[in-house]
């Protein structure tokens, strides 16, 4: 009994907040789709909302040119954070792996990055902030991993260093704090 007041207490002292929530008429002009053609390379992604109202994350991975990735981003207004907060990302992917970023700043460089792998199913990923890396243009850099407080913009990125198709359905993307 004492565990489960306890759980309760955790559960009930959580801030959550929607950073987006696709429905069958969400706004989609501050997502965008940035492909390895930005540097040569011949990948193609996609994004669109589905019937049911998910968002649809699809495309094909090419390595000619120097290519291997595409990316999902979504800008919006400075969301205040603590590096102890998770994001909590519903998804149904291809059982492929992709990796979740955050800018603290949209005007930064780099961005800080986690891998998560999709089963095909849906599922609710959670997502800590403190343990993503600091990455640019594919490469690990030398700074501490998040450590802000605060965040403009979202993405996710699929590049694991082979030709393939992808889809990854996005319902809800959450800033959890506590």
């Amino acid at each position: 009994m004492k565990y489960l007041l306890g759980i309760i207490f955790i559960v009930l002292t959580m801030n959550s907040e929607t950073i987006f929530n696709f429905t069958s008429s969400a706004d989609l002009k501050n997502w965008r789709v940035v492909d390895d053609v930005v540097m040569g390379g011949r990948s193609t992604g996609s994004f669109e909302l589905t019937p049911e109202g998910h968002g649809s994350f699809k495309g094909k991975i090419s390595l000619e040119n120097n290519g291997g990735f595409s990316s999902l981003r979504y800008s919006f207004a400075p969301m205040e954070v603590s590096p102890s907060g998770y994001i909590h990302l519903r998804v149904k992917g291809d059982s492929k792996k992709y990796q979740f970023r955050v800018k603290h700043d949209d005007n930064s460089r780099h961005s800080y990055q986690i891998e998560f792998e999709t089963t095909g199913i849906w599922q609710t990923i959670k997502l800590p902030l403190r343990e993503m890396s600091p990455i640019f243009h594919g490469r690990n850099l030398n700074l501490p991993d998040f450590d802000h407080d605060k965040i403009e913009e979202v993405g996710i990125l699929i590049g694991n260093n082979k030709p393939e198709t992808f889809e990854l359905l996005i319902d809800e993307i959450d800033l959890v704090t506590d």
